[in-house]
């Protein structure tokens, strides 16, 4: 583990950095830091070479810190901590030029996290081949609080501490398991799929930029050892999720299209506010019981076709959460509108009563 990561707080390294450049004896430094963040905008945005002036920069004043009165005779530690907190503020001043600055990086963000809402709806550990002994859904949920932290925080450092935090709590589970079971420690082929389902539960936002940004902008002496493998594991969930399909969660193709089907129509139900797209063309038009539906596309609606005798018990569980998230929704609808009615009617008789209190024009103008 990267002892200086965790070893040092987060915030007595940036500030005490900041406080010391305070002091007058470090305008050269301002300077130089200065200079660099107005250079940044004389080049048009590019990942691969913004990365590259940002780790060159940051070797260069970390050499020249090491030689700086202000570091006279410091510890390797206090020179480490020092270059932490020029990392943090300088990419907290590039972050809005940095982070998922392309539309590819937006595309695949989005991308990612939709596929993820679906996912969420029938993906259960077994799935993934996780033995029923390292399955803990209770522990896990620190794991997933962690992970969906990391959009909170700007410096690459904070973000890659939020990835180690979330690994950390399933390598401690695996741990306490194997020496409960008195087995043998569990390796990657444990550790991966347990992190892919806790990135499934968590769906971090923007992931995609999030994994790029650590890659790029983090100091590469600090992406070694630990902090490397837990990266590395994040970005083969990251991967393992945009190519998933039926053979990925042991699954039919036909049985995994299903199940994402009816995800996608979960999540239409789910939202009351969402207002479909109208079709380009007359929607299909179907006969049931002797009576015309019309339809936006069958595949929105994957029972609509289908009869009772046809439906498995996974099916039935599903229409039967399909049926009370309507219900929900449309019983929190109906209170919505019952109030909004209710408010006006109390407003259409307050300006009664003012109209009545208030005298006209033409009665003041008789008075005088």
């Amino acid at each position: 583990m990267d002892a200086s990561a965790a070893a040092t707080p987060l915030h007595l390294d940036f500030y005490g950095f900041l406080n010391r450049l305070r002091r007058p004896g470090a305008a050269d430094l301002v300077g130089a830091v200065k200079s660099f963040l107005v250079s940044f905008s004389l080049y048009a945005p590019d990942a691969e070479s913004d990365s590259r002036r940002v780790q060159d920069f940051l070797l260069t004043m970390e050499r020249t810190i090491k030689q700086h009165p202000l570091w006279a005779n410091a510890p390797d530690e206090e020179i480490d901590s020092a270059i932490e907190g020029l990392e943090k503020y300088v990419m907290t001043k590039l972050f809005d030029r940095t982070f998922g600055s392309s539309t590819e990086d937006a595309k695949l963000d989005v991308e990612i996290s939709e596929k993820i809402r679906l996912l969420q709806h029938f993906v259960k550990p077994d799935h993934l081949d996780v033995p029923i002994d390292l399955q803990n859904e209770a522990s896990w949920l620190f794991a997933v609080k962690e992970l969906q932290k990391i959009n909170a925080f700007k410096a690459p450092r904070e973000k890659l501490l939020c990835i180690m935090n979330c690994c950390q709590v399933i390598n401690n589970l695996l741990l306490n398991v194997s020496m409960t079971t008195n087995s043998a420690p569990a390796g990657a082929d444990e550790f991966l799929p347990i992190l892919i389902y806790v990135t499934i539960k968590a769906n971090p936002p923007q992931l995609h930029s999030n994994l790029k940004y650590v890659q790029l902008f983090r100091r590469r002496e600090k992406l070694v050892s630990e902090m490397e493998y837990y990266l590395t594991n994040l970005f083969s969930a990251e991967m393992f999720i945009t190519n998933i399909n039926g053979s990925s969660l042991s699954m039919k193709e036909s049985e995994f299209q299903k199940s994402m089907q009816a995800a996608r129509f979960a999540n239409e139900v789910g939202d009351p506010y969402s207002v479909p797209e109208l079709a380009k063309v007359d929607p299909p038009i179907m006969t049931r019981h002797g009576k015309e539906i019309h339809l936006g596309g069958s595949n929105k609606y994957p029972f609509m076709e289908r009869d009772a005798e046809d439906l498995t018990r996974e099916d039935v569980k599903m229409l039967l959460g399909l049926y009370k998230q309507l219900v929900t929704k449309y019983t929190r609808l109906s209170e919505a509108l019952r109030r909004h009615s209710l408010d006006e009617d109390l407003l259409i008789h307050t300006a009664r009563d003012l109209t009545r209190r208030v005298p006209s024009k033409s009665i003041v103008k008789d008075k005088k």
